[in-house]
């Protein structure tokens, strides 16, 4: 939001301070200001000059030398290249010593460029004759300045005056940041009232005269609104006996300095409406209105509509359009269409000031990707109850400025209207939320600066419509504090009730899994959710794999980034290629993030979005390195039971004999693997890799963070070691299922420490050692109790084909 310094004056007259402590203290007060720029800050010397007489320069063909009069009785000689220089004109002069902006003959300068005496072409020049460009500005902010040429004053300016003056140059131009909840300061208006409750002066915001002649507009026009709840408020009136001009200098220099191009008199209205109350307008050729009939209705699915710019854009039934008994007129919120556009031609105008749904004129923006002036004020929800006193405003400055007549009445619909916000005043909380001691009268004070009107009956504080930002208490104590102001509030200890914090579960979860992940070497990485189709070619996964049914992001960043993830390897394994390339040796990642698994599409509801705990390797290191760290993870997070490894289903992107489905009991919980050689060299990965992947959506109900305490054990262990001849087929997990149902409660530990295949050993059968840790809870075990738990052991063995290795 920009807005000039001169135009705020206009409300708050009194406003005596530089532009500098304009910004200070509106920044100070929570209107924070970006920056300003003087726009007579490189300017400097520069009068209005009467020219005399203008002559060919004796040695050139486009150079004149002229005498100009600059009000002091000593006429100048200037020699002037402009090609529209003539005697008789009045015309910005720089003195000798003065200062343009921009590029002159010694090239752009810090500050301006310098103007000296000398000579051109041998004849002496006291002086320059400047051009709208030299002084900072251009022919599009005014328009009556010749593009080509040296700028002319319109005649009674008197010669000698301040040429800066005359142009309104004397100015700043104020770029601030507003927040989304302050609408009401997206607008001149807004700015100034903030400005005047600042600076502790006089507002006076502008009072719409009432205008229009003595017939009822409704004779001229009719208003149905079918969508009410897309258009909370629609105003219209009719202006007949048009005279299209241009606007008054004033106006034309308040939307420069906004950088809106003046156009003529009733575009530059509308604009200035839009500007000065925050409420957009738009303006219709009343003959081009198919049956004089407005109409509010959504647009139907494929309707095509050219706007105001020339552009034709395809449509929805999610976009709301204003439309005449035929067709539609305008984009509601965005633009106008080129169908009814005001022409040089146009004799009555139909003016319209609504209010629209934010939401929806947001996205329908979006969609179209169409983003205007207006549309960026509507999507922030405007204030109502402000768009009859703007439409009010903009008819009386058609009557002030003689461009046309206005037709009595308005047509108004407005079928709920917005109320005040009423808030209680609790002076008493407010002074505890700041830390302060204001008295409730100096806050009532700070209120009414605001137009925040304060009931002593109900002891309550009454928000005007426009301060949408005010709801409650907090609001007000917000209020309170920038006006008291932020810098005098002293530095305090919050105040409140204790509360045990802590993470949520999940969060618990991942947390610890992470932590484990570290200590076994891998490093956190993060990967995005948004990825590219081909990702699933890659992973050579078949066309029917349910991985491939992926959502689609509609305004995509780029084709890389297209689809919502729905496995989490492609981003692992482009992070281990990345490392690859790089040449980063023994490289272990890990990553928390989630998938999102659609249930159909289209989407008709949101998708399941898993937690996945992703951990990747290389270099040093194999599959049972991964398995591994896999089990550790579990036993931390106190996953209890049985776990199994099998070898189905098998994964494309795995190693067919290198690969197996972590399960719990029935419920799988995650897959580990090598991945497989021709994926590998899809991402370019010269080395093995492998890669686990954990379903923490699943595992959370199996995790328990509730670990016993047991003392020193009191009696000793007794260890046993046994050496098998196994089939190749029988897992650890099996063989351990068997050791610890078979030897009751005395076994405290089994551990495998020996795993061998090769000469002597059969084919099809593999060696493996286990050490056994026997101890009793109440006594010192007997070599009797030990011995009938191994023959147990032995007997549960030898029914999976086990024999003791001899």
């Amino acid at each position: 939001m920009n807005t000039s310094l001169s135009w705020i004056r206009r409300y708050v007259p009194d406003l005596d301070v530089t532009a500098k402590e304009y910004c200070d203290a509106m920044t100070l007060s929570g209107t924070k200001v970006e920056g300003f720029k003087e726009l007579d800050s490189e300017l400097e010397k520069i009068v209005v000059g009467r020219v005399l007489t203008c002559e060919k320069h004796p040695d050139s063909d486009h150079l004149h030398v002229c005498t100009v009069d600059v009000g002091n009785g000593s006429p100048l000689q200037i020699v002037c290249g402009a090609p529209n220089v003539a005697a008789g004109q009045l015309v910005p002069v720089v003195l000798a010593g003065g200062r343009v902006a921009g590029t002159h003959a010694g090239g752009r300068a810090e500050g301006g460029v310098r103007i000296k005496k000398g000579k051109l072409r041998g004849v002496e020049s006291d002086g320059m004759i400047c051009s709208i460009e030299e002084l900072g500005s251009s022919h599009e902010f005014y328009p009556e300045a010749d593009p080509e040429g040296i700028y002319v004053f319109p005649e009674g300016t008197p010669a000698g005056a301040d040429a800066i003056e005359e142009l309104g140059l004397h100015d700043a131009v104020i770029e601030y940041e507003i927040t989304s909840n302050r609408v009401d300061c997206y607008s001149v208006i807004g700015i100034a009232r903030e400005a005047a409750a600042t600076f502790g002066k006089p507002f006076h915001p502008p009072v719409p005269k009432k205008t229009g002649n003595g017939e009822d507009v409704r004779d001229y026009v009719s208003v149905s609104v079918e969508e009410p709840s897309l258009c909370p408020r629609y105003t219209a009136r009719v202006v007949k006996n048009v005279k299209i001009g241009p606007s008054p200098k004033w106006m034309q220099r308040c939307l420069a300095s906004n950088g809106i191009r003046p156009i003529n008199n009733v575009v530059d209205i509308t604009n200035f409406i839009m500007e000065e109350y925050g409420q957009p307008m738009h303006s219709y050729d009343y003959d081009k209105v198919a049956g004089h009939r407005i109409v509010v209705r959504r647009a139907q699915d494929g309707e095509r509509f050219v706007t105001l710019d020339g552009q034709e854009h395809t449509l929805d039934d999610r976009m709301l359009m204003i439309c005449d008994g035929e067709k539609a007129i305008g984009l509601a919120g965005i633009m106008g269409g080129e169908n009814s556009m005001i022409g040089d031609d146009c004799t009555t105008v139909l003016f319209e000031a609504a209010c629209f749904d934010g939401t929806n004129i947001r996205l329908t923006s979006k969609r179209l990707g169409h983003q205007t002036d207006a549309s960026q004020k509507f999507d922030k929800g405007l204030d109502p109850n402000t768009a009859l006193e703007a439409m009010n405003r903009a008819c009386e400055l058609m009557e002030a400025f003689g461009a046309g007549e206005v037709v009595g009445g308005a047509i108004d619909y407005y079928p709920v209207k917005r109320e005040q916000v009423e808030i209680p005043f609790e002076p008493e909380r407010i002074n505890r939320m700041l830390g302060i001691e204001v008295s409730p009268e100096e806050m009532i004070r700070y209120f009414e600066k605001e137009e925040l009107v304060y009931d002593r009956e109900r002891n309550a504080v009454i928000a005007p419509t426009f301060r949408q930002d005010l709801k409650r208490t907090c609001d007000l104590a917000e209020e309170v504090a920038r006006f008291y102001g932020y810098a005098k509030i002293p530095n305090t200890l919050p105040k409140g009730s204790a509360t045990a914090g802590g993470l949520r579960f999940d969060m618990r979860v991942r947390s610890l899994a992470g932590a484990v992940a570290e200590d076994c070497g891998f490093s956190q990485g993060y990967c995005y959710s948004f990825e590219s189709p081909k990702v699933f070619d890659r992973l050579m996964l078949p066309a029917d794999a349910p991985e491939r049914k992926a959502i689609e992001i509609r305004n995509p960043l780029g084709p890389e980034f297209s689809i919502m993830r729905t496995t989490s390897l492609g981003g692992m394994l482009t992070s281990l290629a990345t490392n690859f390339a790089r040449r980063n040796k023994d490289v272990r990642l890990y990553e928390t993030g989630n998938v999102y698994l659609p249930a159909q599409l289209p989407l008709t509801e949101l998708p399941d979005e898993r937690m996945k705990l992703t951990l990747g390797m290389y270099g040093k290191g194999d599959f049972f390195d991964m398995k591994g760290a896999v089990e550790l993870i579990f036993d931390r997070l106190g996953i209890r039971g049985e776990r199994t490894y099998a070898s189905e289903p098998k994964r494309p992107y795995f190693h067919p004999g290198r690969q197996a489905q972590i399960l719990s009991g029935t419920t799988a919980i995650g897959e580990i693997g090598e991945v497989h050689p021709l994926v590998l060299k899809n991402y370019g990965i010269g080395d093995r890799v492998y890669i686990a992947v954990l379903d923490l959506k699943s595992i959370l109900p199996l995790v328990s963070f509730d670990w016993k305490y047991e003392g020193i054990a009191k009696y000793p262990a007794v260890s046993r070691d046994i050496s098998m001849i196994v089939p190749k087929k029988v897992t650890n997990a099996e063989i351990e299922s068997v050791i610890r149902s078979e030897s009751g409660s005395v076994l405290e530990s089994c551990e495998l420490f020996d795993l061998y295949e090769g000469a002597p050993i059969l084919p099809g059968f593999k060696s493996m050692a286990y050490s056994l840790t026997f101890r009793h809870r109440d006594k010192t075990l007997e070599d009797a109790e030990i011995q009938t738990a191994m023959k147990k052991i032995l007997r549960g063995l030898e029914s999976l084909g086990i024999e003791l290795r001899k």
